[in-house]
């Protein structure tokens, strides 16, 4: 039927939007983000003028195509679906960029601070150049956020899926680093960069005109206490906040939510629990007026991701082959990719509130969070505290 469609095509066609006239060729893969491959016969208007001489001159019309990109509950959009993806450079997020890239159906925002890191690593893993954009965010300064967000504004493209990705993890860290804001650095990349980030753009998220607009934020098996590897100590514990209320600065306060001495290790853990704590916030919040899915997730053990770069050498020797053949939790970084891209775009994980995991089988199923990682009083404290911190409130 495609190629029905083609045959009716001119060589050449023009079409007025917005005042503006864009001419085309059937060679040209798509128009305003819809594939000419997506139109059927029946989409196009056959216009007859007879002319002097007897002949009749054909004219194609583009009408409203018979074929939609995607189609969710009833509703219809024409258009490639606008992920942002942070920390997209490498690992889990450059997996989950390629996999949404592959279908298609996405158009990938790179969002990480080094361009030529994530340009090299989107190369190498083949994506098309149609479609991902590298745009510069650094989540350890809060002005980074900010310009991240005007920037994605300016460039006129939608937002349907925002996904919370990327991570610092400093387990041998003996003393505290911190970010442009004076925040230790794992705790103000990972939940405040991410909070602030997903705060200012809700509102773009509400303005999507995508069937099944999302906020993803990862999580991590070792955040939560009620599993084997949420055992391992250090264990998170966010207490009472007291270090989070007081800055986190090392200064004034502790560097650490719970107000303890400075642990790289726990640090990450406590950043995972606030990243759970607040997508179900989000979720509480917002989901019935918006019909936003929220949603956070764990993959799987990526063993070989380089989110352990930081640690010794014979953890990084001993992780792979005890996670995959001792705990049988090993996961590839391809397959978590597609795992995140999941939670992306199925439309059988729409449900909000939720944090998926996946079985033997790789299967997706609603997890239970911990005690404290699914604490509603302590998610709206942290929700709270956070949104003085980042000048929200």
């Amino acid at each position: 039927m495609a190629l029905q469609a083609a045959a009716f095509l001119p060589t050449a066609f023009s079409i007025s939007k917005e005042g503006k006239k864009i001419s085309a060729t059937p060679k040209d893969s798509s128009l305003f983000g819809v594939s000419l491959g997506n139109f059927t016969s029946s989409s196009f208007k056959i216009n007859q003028k007879r002319l002097s001489n007897g002949a009749v001159r054909a004219q194609a019309v583009a009408t409203t195509p018979s074929l939609t990109t995607a189609t969710v509950g009833g509703k219809k959009t024409l258009r490639k679906g606008c992920v942002v993806v942070t920390g997209a450079s490498s690992g889990l997020g450059l997996a989950a960029a390629k996999a949404l890239a592959e279908t298609g159906k996405w158009h990938v925002i790179m969002a990480c601070r080094d361009f030529l890191k994530t340009e090299r690593g989107a190369k190498s893993a083949g994506m098309a150049k149609e479609n991902y954009t590298i745009m510069h965010l650094d989540l350890a300064s809060l002005d980074s956020v900010r310009q991240f967000v005007d920037n994605l504004r300016r460039s006129g493209r939608p937002l349907d899926v925002l996904v919370c990705n990327a991570a610092v993890y400093l387990p041998t860290a003996k003393e505290p680093t911190f970010t442009a804001d004076g925040f230790e650095l794992s705790v103000g990349t990972n939940h405040l960069g991410h909070f602030l980030l997903s705060r200012l753009l809700l509102e773009d998220l509400k303005q999507s005109d995508y069937p099944s607009k999302r906020l993803i934020i990862v999580g991590s098996i070792t955040g939560n206490t009620n599993t084997l590897a949420g055992n391992v100590p250090p264990k998170a514990n966010l207490g009472d906040l007291r270090g989070l209320a007081g800055g986190l600065n090392g200064l004034n306060s502790s560097a650490m939510i719970d107000g303890a001495e400075f642990d790289g290790a726990k640090a990450y853990k406590d950043s995972k629990v606030c990243n759970m704590l607040t997508m179900q916030e989000f979720h509480r919040r917002y989901h019935e007026d918006t019909g936003i899915t929220f949603a956070s997730l764990y993959p799987g053990c990526i063993a070989l991701t380089g989110l352990f770069r930081e640690h010794i050498p014979l953890f990084r020797l001993l992780f792979p082959p005890f996670q995959k053949y001792i705990t049988k939790g090993f996961v590839s970084e391809d397959d978590a990719g597609k795992r995140l891209a999941q939670v992306v775009s199925d439309p059988s994980l729409t449900k909000s509130g939720v944090y998926w995991s996946w079985n033997k089988d790789s299967a997706s199923f609603e997890n239970q969070l911990s005690q404290e990682a699914s604490d509603a009083d302590k998610a709206r404290k942290v929700w709270e505290v956070s949104e003085k911190l980042v000048g929200l409130a």
